[in-house]
């Protein structure tokens, strides 16, 4: 397996990556989205709403925690999942940069 090339870019850039390969899949997205509609909610509920087995939601959860997007708290044999704002912050800063970038080109390319 070759090198890894993260080396060469800045450390907001390699966590931007992680960031977007976490809500690179729809499962993560729905499963983001369904925090957001509940607010918390344990494994189960997740599991009881998404197409998917239970150990195939426990590892997109794995990586959205992971990843920072999501935070994770113990409750009795239970994990409690709840969005992480600041995972979030960090994507509406990079995309609040690009628009105000776009924004100052006034579409003047292509």
């Amino acid at each position: 397996m070759g090198a890894t090339k993260t080396d060469f870019f800045t450390d907001n850039q390699n966590e931007l990556a992680i960031l977007a390969k976490a809500l690179g899949h729809p499962a993560r997205i729905a499963i983001i989205e369904y925090l957001l509609k509940v607010n918390a909610c344990i494994c189960g509920d997740i599991v009881n709403e998404l197409p998917l087995s239970q150990p195939t939601v426990s590892q997109h959860l794995k990586e959205l925690k992971n990843a920072g997007l999501i935070k994770g708290n113990i409750e009795g044999n239970a994990i409690c999942y709840c969005i992480n704002e600041s995972g979030f912050e960090k994507i509406k800063v990079f995309f609040q940069h690009v628009e105000t970038h776009l924004e100052k080109r006034n579409n003047e390319c292509c």
